[in-house]
Order: C-alpha cells, then sequence, then structure tokens
C-alpha cells in the first residue's frame, strides 16, 4: 500500500483510471510522507471524481443503448401498425365498391 495515510484505496482499480492520473498516483506514493500526506486528500478527490464520472458515463451510455433499442421496436411496430392499416383500408375498399 502507499507510504502516505489515505482513506481511498487509489491504486485499485488502477486500470479504470487513465493514465496521467496512474502516474500522478504513481508520484504520489515516491514523495516523502509529510508532503504525500498534505497531497493525499486532493488526489483521491479527484480520483473518486473520476470514478464517478465514469461511473455515470457507463449509465448513460446503458440508458443510450436501452433508449436506440426501444427505438427500434417502436418503429417496426409504427411500420407493422401502417401496413395493417393500409390492409383494412384496402380491404375496406374491397368492400365498399
Amino acid at each position: 500500500m502507499s507510504s502516505y495515510p489515505s482513506s481511498t484505496p487509489r491504486t485499485s482499480d488502477a486500470e479504470q483510471l487513465p493514465a496521467d492520473l496512474q502516474r500522478l498516483v504513481a508520484a504520489l506514493d515516491r514523495l516523502p510522507n509529510p508532503t504525500a500526506a498534505q497531497l493525499a486528500p486532493l488526489v483521491d478527490a479527484v480520483v473518486e471524481s473520476t470514478k464517478r464520472r465514469r461511473r455515470i458515463l457507463s449509465l448513460v451510455q446503458d440508458a443510450l443503448g436501452q433508449l436506440r433499442l426501444d427505438m427500434k421496436y417502436l418503429m417496426f411496430d409504427l411500420e407493422a401498425t401502417r401496413r395493417e392499416r393500409d390492409a383494412y383500408r384496402l380491404k375496406l375498399e374491397e368492400h365498399e365498391s
């Protein structure tokens, strides 16, 4: 673990962090303890903010994917309804003639 006190385990989930943020965390690990202790809360906040943005982005992407799928189903249903309407209209016109 890190040589500085930290409430947030920044190095776990490192693959989720951008490379520049991973380098910042690694550089913080190499700093002397008093300096690292001062900077750790700030880096923790940046890491947590980055993780939160990634989670939100993932949720938004999932929601957009679901919306696209729902739109495809709705378009299919609309086209089927139009075909049925046209078929019934044709039958009605044939019956009236």
